[in-house]
């Protein structure tokens, strides 16, 4: 069942067995929610549509530049690794952004060792035809509400390519602080330099909305033990 935009949800129950479907967060204009085997199509399809110019790479994994007869199975391949490796303290959300019902963009966000550490990473991207709307802002922003104020986190860290305007951008909105570069071979042969980012929860710039979000007690069994911070 694709979530939808709405106020409710028929009962589930996958959710039963794997509560993490039963995740939900809600934004004025979109839905995130851990990625189910019926959002694969149109998440390749938002892969295949363009992520950014072939010219050149905002990953430090060039993962897009792989040929589509590798890509499309592997994307499947990534979100079945990534569901099978949760624990509790060391986990990868992939969260489909859907606006309208469709699948337009992934946010993930993904912890190690979280009761010590109380951190979060993220990373994200958005089909180009989404671009440039404040979407990629707000889909961070209900995050970032989620990790913080649901999960507990202390701290979110996040990264981008140096010539990445856009992203820096959105991460700099939210309160993020530059914390140093490092070197990483982004294509063969070719060197890029990322940008680190860390926020801090107080230093957090929230929007004028708050983030409805659903399921919230029953995810948090899977991925930290005890009460949030």
């Amino acid at each position: 069942m694709t979530v939808s935009g709405g106020t409710g949800r028929a009962v589930d129950p996958l959710v039963a067995v794997w509560p993490l479907f039963g995740l939900v967060i809600r934004t004025p204009r979109l839905v995130l929610t851990p990625v189910r085997d019926e959002h694969l199509p149109e998440l390749v399809d938002a892969v295949l549509a363009g992520i950014h110019d072939p010219g050149e790479m905002p990953f430090g994994v060039p993962w897009t530049d792989a040929p589509r007869d590798v890509l499309i199975p592997e994307t499947a391949r990534h979100q079945w690794r990534l569901r099978a490796g949760v624990s509790v303290g060391s986990w990868t959300i992939n969260f489909a952004v859907l606006r309208e019902g469709r699948v337009i963009g992934v946010q993930d966000l993904a912890a190690r060792s979280f009761p010590l550490l109380g951190q979060v990473a993220s990373g994200s991207w958005l089909t180009r035809t989404a671009q440039g709307q404040g979407l990629g802002t707000e889909m961070r922003a209900g995050m970032l509400q989620f990790a913080f104020d649901h999960l507990g986190a202390t701290t979110a860290t996040s990264e981008a390519a140096d010539w990445n305007a856009a992203s820096l951008g959105v991460s700099h909105r939210l309160g993020y602080r530059d914390n140093g570069t490092a070197l990483v071979e982004g294509r063969a042969g070719q060197v890029q330099r990322l940008q680190n980012l860390l926020l801090a929860r107080a230093d957090f710039v929230r929007p004028a909305w708050t983030a409805e979000v659903q399921g919230a007690a029953a995810a948090l069994a899977l991925l930290t033990p005890g009460p949030p911070r």
